[in-house]
């Protein structure tokens, strides 16, 4: 089972953070046919296929859950299951999401919420399996026979291929969740490959207006990295699980050569609302329009897009190294 402990992971990643990653392996495997029996056409045979996955165990952020059959009815309340579901082609099994799911737009998005999960509501959608990002739910609808799967926020980029992995299994599609890892894997190494690594550019990434930021233990920390970038929130004077509260002074003196705002959908954050606090009129990130605005679903969840993410700061630094 994966040890649980509680950190602040901005407004977007949620409170509660489950750490460790969860092997998977199905239960039985398919029975060998009759030497007598005859060949399955391959129409026939697809079925038998598909159901010799199952039942499945997936030891999750919950312990180990077993699914007796292919889900067909899944209800997702994790923006990042949801979009991990539908990239792994689960999406046609897929009857609700949550409240916050906003990618892929063909999702079947409800009022279900993930951060205060109503079970009734839950149950109403009659589901075969549920997907969260924390417990809440969890040994309340084991008491009425649905299993949940929790797959929580990623602490680090293994992680969350493992969570993928997870779905796949816990899905019947585990061929395309392996596919999708495998791709992400290797774009991040074309990107990381790519990224100039000679000048140790400094960076903030801003996770709210508050400002919280993420240091380099973090999941979004480590991506940074791959880029050689330098985090001025590490030098933060309390840590806080890696996701420090930091004042404007602090960010002010650490003069960072490039910042990425994740507060831009919820808060409105830009370069022209930097300059308007205090002490950050005349950070070089201001000054030489190295403000990055990212998209904060993308930045805030831990699934496939995170390439979109890894994409969009190897872009910033190729442009800051190249103007330096």
């Amino acid at each position: 089972m994966r040890p649980v402990r509680t950190v602040f992971a901005g407004a977007l990643l949620g409170t509660v953070v489950l750490a460790g990653c969860g092997q998977t392996a199905p239960t039985s495997a398919p029975a060998s046919a009759p030497a007598s029996a005859p060949a399955p056409s391959p129409a026939s045979s697809a079925p038998a296929a598909q159901d010799a996955a199952f039942p499945a165990t997936v030891q999750a952020g919950n312990g180990a859950v077993t699914i007796a059959k292919k889900p067909e009815r899944i209800v997702s309340i994790s923006p990042t299951a949801t979009e991990t579901l539908f990239a792994i082609g689960a999406g046609p099994q897929v009857i609700a999401v949550d409240e916050m799911s906003t990618y892929p737009a063909d999702a079947p998005k409800t009022d279900l919420s993930g951060f205060n999960p109503n079970v009734e509501a839950i149950i109403a959608h009659k589901p075969d399996l549920v997907v969260a990002s924390d417990d809440k739910v969890a040994a309340q609808l084991a008491k009425v026979n649905v299993p949940v799967l929790v797959e929580p926020a990623a602490t680090k980029i293994d992680e969350a291929y493992d969570e993928i992995v997870d779905l796949g299994v816990a899905t019947g599609n585990k061929a395309k969740a392996d596919e999708v890892v495998a791709g992400m894997k290797g774009k991040l190494e074309e990107l990381a490959a790519a990224a100039p690594q000679a000048k140790k550019l400094t960076y903030y990434h801003e996770l709210d207006t508050t400002p919280y930021a993420a240091t380099s233990t973090t999941f979004i920390g480590q991506i940074y990295g791959m880029f050689g970038l330098v985090n001025v929130a590490d030098k933060a004077p309390e840590a806080a699980g890696g996701y420090p509260k930091l004042s404007a002074e602090f960010v002010a003196k650490a003069d960072p050569d490039l910042i990425f705002l994740a507060d831009v959908k919820c808060c409105q954050q830009s370069k022209e609302t930097l300059a308007k606090r205090p002490g950050w009129q005349n950070l070089k990130a201001v000054k030489n329009d190295r403000v990055i605005q990212l998209d904060d679903d993308i930045a805030s969840r831990w699934g496939p897009r995170i390439v979109d993410l890894a994409t969009a700061i190897g872009e910033a630094v190729r442009k800051a190294d190249a103007s330096q």
